[in-house]
């Protein structure tokens, strides 16, 4: 069976995408869950399970060979791994919009990721963004519009069904709710989607029954 080794489930956003992309496969899987930062991880992250990728989740243990880590890689490995079906759209088009919004989700908002790291257990209240994030906002509702529009249908996801796009994003959708940001009116559905996805729900349930608190993700928002 595999093993995803994955951080604290109220902070770590890449480790969310791992584990999603691992839901997405179907393919039964055992996780790991690392406390982040604290006395031990140091020492941990030494460990043989994290060697390959220098202590960072998630990590993705396929038998005692493989290995991948990386969100991103993940993703790729699960959908080579279930035949190239399940995690993006079968029309050439769609597939290449999908795969490049997933990697500049994966290279880019920088702001976004640097201001409003992501705190799954918190609600704060409003603040007027940077004008950096103003300018990842931007980006990222442009890039939902177009889409939803051109490739969506009648799903309430991106690309129509859940897959490997929504997969990078969804992390971002819990930004925007704990951060209160300003979105598209046509976004809210879009996020009301990820969030009631029952993957997702099971996700913040386990991070709501974690005992770790890290303080530095534990800051709310400053106006700027």
């Amino acid at each position: 069976m595999m093993k995803l080794f994955i951080g604290n489930k109220a902070y770590s956003s890449w480790s969310l995408r791992g584990w999603l992309a691992c839901k997405l496969s179907g393919l039964p899987f055992e996780e790991a869950v690392v406390p982040l930062y604290d006395e031990a991880w140091e020492k941990r992250r030494e460990g043989d399970e994290f060697a390959p990728s220098s202590g960072k989740v998630p990590i993705l243990w396929d038998g005692d060979d493989i290995v991948v880590w990386d969100s991103l890689a993940i993703v790729e490995y699960l959908n080579e791994k279930t035949g190239n079906e399940k995690f993006w759209p079968a029309d050439p088009a769609a597939r290449a919009m999908a795969r490049s919004m997933a990697a500049e989700m994966h290279s880019s908002f920088a702001a976004l990721r640097r201001e409003h790291s992501m705190n799954i257990r918190q609600i704060y209240d409003a603040v007027p963004p940077s004008e950096a994030v103003k300018q990842d906002l931007a980006r990222l509702m442009q890039l939902w519009a177009q889409a939803r529009a051109r490739h969506g249908g009648d799903g309430d996801f991106l690309f129509g069904p859940f897959g490997a796009a929504d997969v990078m994003f969804a992390p971002v959708v819990t930004r925007l709710i704990t951060y209160q940001l300003p979105v598209a009116r046509f976004a809210q559905s879009y996020m009301q989607a990820i969030i009631a996805h029952p993957w997702m729900q099971e996700w913040i349930g386990g991070a709501q029954a974690e005992d770790w608190v890290i303080d530095r993700f534990e800051v709310p928002p400053q106006a700027v």
